[in-house]
């Protein structure tokens, strides 16, 4: 069904783009035979489409002379959603993505009013997005297999590749995919390891929908469990520190990923885990409000150091 509306309205995109074509243009464009193209004719005239049918050699279908569909309206806001929307979706990596954003914008700016289309033209070569260090699937196929499996609640069969180059199988349950830090995440409960795991979409080599479907967690937020993770990796130090100050603005200042934030009677407890002391002393150092190192000793000498080095500066 979904497939025939799509064929009756691509039937209704070629009379719009051209003035007259002929029954067996119009078959052999859409892969029809004659029959179904005239019962789509059909259909169009049905909902009210004035189409006109000559018969003869020169003859052909078109639309009646001066009748157009009622162009799409528009705000300027929601134009400047869409722009943004497909010029992101233009930089996210994806190898299949360019040609299909390029033709959605033609079709796009081809039922606009001239107004907003100078604003889609605008927003397209003024606005740029630093995307460089993207990865992605080689192909759309990994998204869009996860995507169906996440909405209807359908196990995956996957083949991955770790990033030590490591290969293996596993049944998964996808509850969420995540675009985190340049890269797609997919986030589900991993049948091999019995528990919730993370993986890499470019790392996904091979995926097919299975018959099982599974239930998600009520409430589960895939966002939120990666953003959790990525923070609590066991690291060289493990670092708590008193952010005086309340959580909304600790959460302004301080990227996701750099541990986890509580809110406490006293302020915020932040909880980091950290190769490079250093590093974390100077994220420290430069936040606007006061804070005080719990543990290690460690991170204490390495702000006094820090803090002398500032000072021989100034």
């Amino acid at each position: 069904m979904a497939q025939a509306a799509t064929r009756v309205l691509a039937v209704l995109e070629l009379l719009q783009t051209h003035r007259q074509l002929s029954g067996a243009e119009l078959a052999e464009r859409l892969g029809l035979d004659r029959r179904t193209l005239r019962r789509y004719i059909v259909t169009l005239e049905e909902i009210g489409i004035p189409i006109m049918a000559e018969r003869g050699r020169y003859g052909g279908y078109s639309l009646m002379p001066g009748y157009k569909l009622p162009p799409m309206m528009f705000t300027d806001d929601e134009a400047l959603a869409l722009a943004l929307g497909l010029l992101a979706a233009r930089n996210l990596g994806f190898s299949e993505a360019a040609p299909a954003v390029e033709s959605a914008k033609a079709k796009l700016e081809r039922i606009m009013p001239a107004r907003l289309q100078q604003r889609l033209k605008a927003i397209d070569e003024a606005v740029q997005l630093d995307l460089a260090h993207v990865t992605a699937p080689d192909d759309n196929a990994v998204l869009v297999t996860l995507s169906a499996a996440t909405m209807s609640q359908q196990r995956v069969y996957i083949r991955y590749c770790s990033a030590q180059a490591h290969q293996s199988e596993r049944n998964f349950d996808p509850y969420g995919l995540v675009f985190y830090l340049g890269n797609w995440y997919v986030v589900g409960l991993c049948h091999l390891r019995a528990g919730i795991r993370t993986f890499r979409l470019d790392r996904i080599k091979t995926i097919k929908l299975l018959s099982e479907c599974f239930r998600r967690p009520v409430e589960f937020n895939a966002l939120t469990h990666l953003r959790e993770s990525v923070a609590t990796i066991p690291r060289s130090f493990s670092n708590t520190v008193l952010l005086k100050t309340d959580l909304k603005t600790a959460r302004g200042h301080l990227f996701d990923a750099i541990g986890l934030l509580a809110q406490t009677d006293s302020g915020v407890m932040l909880y980091n885990q950290s190769d490079d002391l250093t590093w974390f002393a100077r994220q420290l150092v430069s936040l606007p409000f006061d804070w005080e190192v719990q543990s290690p000793s460690e991170l204490r000498d390495t702000v006094v150091t820090l803090a002398k080095q500032i000072l021989q500066s100034v």
